[in-house]
């Protein structure tokens, strides 16, 4: 007899399993920052009542009553690994049940932020490819637990028969390290990783709490009075001559330099802190992190295309990136799966290469798009700007020769336009599919053609006018678009391509991984 697709079969019992209790303390501390408003807005509502001891047992409420949801949401939360899927039950007063089967789950992972670490927890996230958040998160488990189930699911997955007592994920004995990336080279990403994120954190603070501050920090006249407070003057800056105030320019440009360059190798030691890609039988396996450790497998048949990137700085540096394009996502702010975040060439073509993607043999296959594209592009700038010129003449009466100024935005689109029609290629050989786009952000595009899941050619009316059209080649996780293309050398393209596809039997492609 078949066992049923919710019949437990790790060990969990027909109710299935609970989240580690320890997680109660995790969650509860970590979401300690989103209870500062209630809390403030509480104390700030009592605080001239004639009963100054309301504010702690307020304060002590709100604690409570937080403590008190998160034990009733993880006392209701359930997961149950089944024969064909596993199901998350959760709800405390409308409840769902939700199945992921394990073909539709494309990568497992398994990420551990510093209070969860400290005490062995670690949450498990399933990604499906469709987005589906927490829906497919396990917050929290032990760390033991969260690699049991990672091989347990993949053992399923792959339609193997498992006891429930799955040994927990260890390096393989042909686990090969094929990428990592030291401390220099983690500063060096730092450093091309230019932020100024800390000025937009600061001000996001300084308007959710500027009801602390003693004055509006936009009042310039007030920080004038507290200059002249200060025994400042004012009216110094007046007989600071040229030089002085280029001084104090320079000094102020510099120090927004030092914070930018400051914040990205912040950024970026937390998050690529012991970058090391793994492969083994099962696919890339990648750890990294500082202080929230990531360890993430993607196997390898799940790669559906290869994007480097680089830039004018970083490139004539020899420097690198490399990304895979698959369905399931590497983060919120990352859609591809990051392999190499600063590597040299040679090592982005050997990692490729472990993805079955060949390096190109040079740009005699890449050709130029038809440069009528981008100069329609340009002239469909020219009604709008012109109707914007005669807004400012007649409802501002702005001088026609200060208008004109407004053409110079044309000259920017043109250059603009100039520098991206230059930088330009796309291309294809016997196997794959290469596109190269962008003339500051670099980026040039690999895809296997047997990847490909569908092709469309479009066209806009004046494409359609000149005979141009687009080519977009559907992959799993994104899309490839061929622009600037006459019509007959797109058509030509998807002939190729189609007749490639249509010769594989991709049944006995999934049998065989």
């Amino acid at each position: 007899m078949n066992q049923s697709t919710h019949d437990p079969i790790d060990g969990t019992g027909q109710d299935g399993a609970r989240l580690h209790i320890s997680g109660l303390f995790v969650g509860f501390v970590s979401g300690l920052p989103q209870l500062l408003i209630p809390v403030f807005a509480a104390v700030f509502g009592v605080r001239k009542s004639d009963n100054p001891a309301l504010i702690p047992l307020i304060i002590a409420a709100v604690l409570i009553l937080s403590l008190f949801f998160r034990w009733l949401i993880w006392l209701r939360f359930r997961y149950h690994v089944g024969a064909d899927d596993i199901r998350v039950e959760k709800g405390i007063l409308n409840r769902t049940a939700r199945s992921i089967p394990y073909e539709r789950i494309q990568d497992v992972s398994i990420e551990q932020k510093p209070l969860a670490r400290m005490m062995g927890l670690s949450e498990v996230k399933f990604e499906t490819g469709g987005g589906d958040g927490d829906d497919a998160t396990l917050r929290f488990v032990t760390l033991e637990e969260a690699n049991r189930l990672r091989e347990l699911i993949r053992a399923r997955k792959a339609g193997v028969a498992v006891a429930q007592d799955v040994a927990p994920m260890v390096e393989a004995e042909d686990a090969e390290t094929i990428f990592a990336m030291d401390g220099q080279r983690v500063f060096i990403l730092g450093l091309y990783s230019f932020s100024l994120i800390i000025f937009a954190v600061l001000g996001g603070l300084a308007q959710q709490f500027d009801f602390l501050l003693p004055f509006d920090y936009w009042d310039l006249k007030r920080w004038a009075g507290l200059a002249v407070e200060s025994g400042v003057s004012v009216n110094t800056l007046n007989g600071v001559g040229i030089l002085g105030q280029l001084i104090l320019a320079f000094g102020a440009f510099s120090s927004l330099i030092f914070i930018g360059l400051a914040s990205g190798v912040v950024r970026t030691y937390l998050r690529e802190h012991g970058f090391r890609l793994t492969q083994t039988s099962k696919g890339f396996r990648r750890q990294r992190g500082l202080l929230t450790l990531t360890d993430v497998v993607m196997p390898t048949h799940r790669v559906q295309a290869a994007v480097v990137q680089t830039g004018p700085i970083r490139k004539r540096r020899g420097w690198h990136s490399l990304k895979f394009v698959s369905l399931a996502q590497d983060s919120k702010e990352e859609s591809n799966y990051v392999a190499a975040p600063l590597a040299t060439l040679d090592e982005v073509w050997r990692i490729a290469a472990a993805a079955g993607i060949d390096a190109p043999d040079g740009d005699e296959r890449l050709r130029n798009g038809a440069a009528l594209h981008w100069i329609i592009q340009l002239l469909l700038l020219v009604p709008p700007l012109l109707v914007a010129m005669a807004a400012l003449m007649l409802f501002a009466d702005t001088p026609f020769a200060t208008t004109l100024l407004l053409l110079l935005l044309l000259v920017l689109a043109a250059l603009l336009l100039w520098c991206d029609w230059r930088r330009y290629r796309f291309g294809l050989d016997d196997q794959q599919l290469y596109l190269r786009r962008g003339w500051w952000q670099q980026q040039f595009t690999l895809a296997p053609q047997l990847k490909v899941q569908s092709i469309e050619i479009a066209q806009g009316p004046f494409a359609r006018r000149f005979g141009l059209a687009s080519l977009r080649f559907g992959i799993a996780g994104g899309t490839l678009e061929m622009v600037a293309l006459p019509l007959s050398t797109a058509r030509a393209i998807r002939t190729v391509v189609m007749e490639k596809v249509a010769d594989v039997d991709y049944s006995a492609i999934n049998q065989s991984r």
